[in-house]
C-alpha cells in the first residue's frame, strides 16, 4: 500500500491547469484585434483621431493661398466689381497641400522669368492667365495696359500683385517710344503706319524692347512675350514647370521656340476658355510630316488654313546685351544671329476665337470696313478677314450659324479620328490649375486685398490710358515719327543705310500660317 501510495505522489498532475491558460490566451488574442478594429470604427464614424489633411485647417485658413500669410494678398473678402463676378470661389477648402507654397521667387530661384504683354483684358482673363504662370514659376509680369485693363477698377488691383509691374499707355509714354531707335531701323518698317493687326503689331514691338531694359532691372534671366489668350504649356520637363524646362537649356542658347497648339472648342457657349477647353490642335512643328498632310484637308474643315491664326508659336529669349524683339513672336540681337532651339513637346496653348464674343469684340477694335480688299489692309491672316467680314455684315443668328460651322467642333466621329491620328490631343493641367486657384479663393482674395484707390499720378495715367483710342494713339506715333525736321530724316538715312547693309537686322517675323498643302498633292489618310 505504502509503495502504491508512493508511486500515485509521483505520478504527474492532470493537464487541466495548461489546457485553461493556452484557452485564456486563445481568447484574449481574437478578442483584441476585433475590439481594436471597433474602436477604430466608432472613431472614424464619428469624425475624431483622424488626421485629414483637407480638414487640418479651418474654413477661414483654407481659403488661404501658399504664402498668402506673408504677402499682400492675405486678406479674404468678395468683391461687387461686375468685372469679377466669374472670379468668386467656392466656400469648400481646396489646395491644402500647397499650403506652405510661396509666391515670392525673388530670392533664391533660377531662373527668373519674365513676361511681358499688351493688353485691354479685363480681370476676369488677366488674373487666370497671370497666377497661372506664377505657379509654374515665372516671376515677373510687365503690363502694358490700356482700355479695360488700365482702368482703376482693375489697375488698382494688378498694381498690388508681387513682381507685377504696370505700364499705361500715357502721352509720354508714346513721346519716348517716338524716340525709339526702330523708327530709323528696317526690320519693323513694313508695318508702319498700317491700321488694326499691323499697328497693334507695332505697339507690342515698341513694348517689348522697353520691357528688355525694365526686364535687365529686374534681374530677369529669360523674358517671354504672351498674350492674355496664350498659357505656356511646359511639356517635356521632369515637372510641370518653366522654370525647370528653362534651367535645363544649355547655356550657349540664346533663344527657345515653343510651337503653339491651337484651342478647338466644342461648344458655342464657352464663357471661361481656360477652365472649358481641353481639346487642342497640334503644331505641324510636333506631328509626323505625313500624318500633318495626310489628314490636312480633314482637320482644316474648310477654312483658309490649318490653323485659324498663327501657327510660328512664341519665343523666350536669354537676357543679354544687344537683346532686341523681332515682332511679336522672336526675339533677335543687334549684333548677332541667336543660337537658336525648338522644343519638342512644351508647347503656347493659344485660345483663340475660344468664345462666340470673340467675333465682335475683334471686329470693335478695328475700323475698317468690311470689303474684302480693306480687310487686306488691316489683318494679316485671311481667318481674321473672313471673321471680321461675318461680324460686320451678318445678324446675330448667321454669325453663330458661321460660328458653328468655322470655329466649333461638333463632329464627335471626325474628333476621334483626329484624337487617334494625333492632330488633336486633350490637355488638362492649366484647366486643372486654374479651377483650383478659383476654388482656394485666390483671385477674389486679390481683388479684396487691393487697394480702394490708386495714387493720384497712376489714377491719372490710368484714365488717360484708358481712355486713349486706337486713333488717337496711332496719330501720335505718325506725327512724331513723321514731324521730327530735317536733321532727324538725315540721321534716319544715315541708320537705314547702315542697317540695310547688315545682315544681322532681319526682317521681323509676322504672325505666319502652318505650312499649306497643294491642290495637286493627295495623301491617304
Amino acid at each position: 500500500m505504502a509503495g502504491a501510495g508512493l508511486y500515485s505522489s509521483l505520478r504527474p498532475s492532470p493537464p487541466s491547469s495548461h489546457n485553461s491558460f493556452a484557452s485564456r490566451l486563445l481568447l484574449l488574442l481574437t478578442v483584441l484585434p476585433l475590439t481594436l478594429a471597433a474602436f477604430a470604427f466608432v472613431l472614424q464614424w464619428r469624425g475624431g483621431g483622424v488626421d485629414d489633411p483637407i480638414t487640418r485647417w479651418s474654413p477661414e485658413e483654407s481659403r488661404k493661398f501658399p504664402g498668402m500669410d506673408s504677402s499682400p494678398l492675405a486678406t479674404v473678402g468678395h468683391s461687387s466689381s461686375s468685372d469679377c463676378v466669374q472670379l468668386g470661389h467656392s466656400t469648400s477648402p481646396s489646395f491644402p497641400y500647397y499650403r506652405d507654397w510661396k509666391f515670392n521667387f525673388e530670392s533664391d530661384l533660377k531662373p527668373k522669368i519674365c513676361i511681358t504683354t499688351s493688353t485691354s483684358a479685363g480681370l476676369e482673363q488677366i488674373l487666370p492667365w497671370m497666377f497661372y504662370h506664377k505657379v509654374i514659376g515665372v516671376t515677373t509680369f510687365l503690363l502694358f495696359v490700356e482700355g479695360k485693363a488700365a482702368s482703376p477698377s482693375v489697375s488698382k488691383v494688378l498694381e498690388s500683385i508681387p513682381g507685377v509691374k504696370v505700364i499705361y499707355r500715357t502721352k509720354e509714354l508714346e513721346e519716348q517710344q517716338a524716340k525709339s531707335r526702330i523708327w530709323n531701323e528696317t526690320w519693323l518698317s513694313s508695318f508702319f503706319y498700317k491700321p488694326c493687326n499691323y499697328e497693334l503689331f507695332v505697339k507690342q514691338s515698341l513694348n517689348m524692347e522697353m520691357a528688355i531694359v525694365m526686364a535687365r532691372d529686374a534681374g530677369v534671366d529669360w523674358i517671354i512675350h504672351l498674350d492674355t489668350d496664350e498659357l505656356m504649356h511646359p511639356a517635356g520637363a521632369r515637372e510641370y514647370s518653366l522654370r525647370q524646362l528653362l534651367l535645363d537649356v544649355p547655356g550657349n542658347v540664346d533663344m527657345v521656340v515653343f510651337p503653339n497648339y491651337e484651342s478647338s472648342v466644342e461648344r458655342d457657349d464657352v464663357k471661361e476658355p481656360f477652365t472649358e477647353v481641353s481639346m487642342f490642335k497640334k503644331n505641324y512643328d510636333h506631328l509626323p510630316k505625313d500624318t500633318y498632310f495626310g489628314m490636312y484637308k480633314e482637320s482644316t474643315r474648310g477654312n483658309p488654313n490649318y490653323f485659324l491664326t498663327y501657327g510660328n508659336g512664341k519665343s523666350a529669349a536669354r537676357i543679354q546685351d544687344h537683346l532686341r524683339p523681332n515682332g511679336a513672336h522672336r526675339w533677335h540681337n543687334y549684333m548677332k544671329t541667336p543660337n537658336e532651339i525648338k522644343f519638342e513637346e512644351a508647347a503656347i496653348l493659344h485660345y483663340t476665337y475660344a468664345k462666340f464674343s470673340d467675333l465682335t469684340s475683334r471686329r470693335d477694335r478695328c475700323g475698317c470696313k468690311p470689303t474684302k480688299d480693306d480687310v487686306k489692309r488691316c489683318f494679316m491672316l485671311e481667318f481674321d478677314r473672313a471673321a471680321f467680314i461675318i461680324a460686320s455684315t451678318a445678324t446675330e443668328e448667321e454669325m453663330l450659324a458661321w460660328y458653328r460651322e468655322h470655329v466649333v467642333w461638333t463632329d464627335k466621329a471626325l474628333n476621334n479620328k483626329l484624337l487617334r491620328k494625333g492632330i488633336l490631343t486633350r490637355i488638362y493641367a492649366p484647366m486643372a490649375i486654374i479651377q483650383g486657384l478659383r476654388e482656394s479663393g485666390v483671385f477674389s482674395s486679390v481683388i479684396a486685398s487691393a487697394p480702394t484707390t490708386l495714387s493720384k499720378d497712376k489714377f491719372l495715367a490710368s484714365i488717360e490710358s484708358s481712355n486713349s483710342s486706337r486713333t488717337s494713339a496711332s496719330a501720335s506715333l505718325s506725327s512724331r515719327k513723321l514731324g521730327k525736321g530735317k536733321e532727324s530724316h538725315e540721321t534716319a538715312r544715315r541708320l537705314l543705310e547702315i542697317t540695310d547693309n547688315t545682315p544681322l537686322h532681319e526682317v521681323a517675323v509676322p504672325p505666319l500660317s502652318p505650312p499649306v498643302m497643294d491642290d495637286d498633292i493627295i495623301l491617304e489618310a
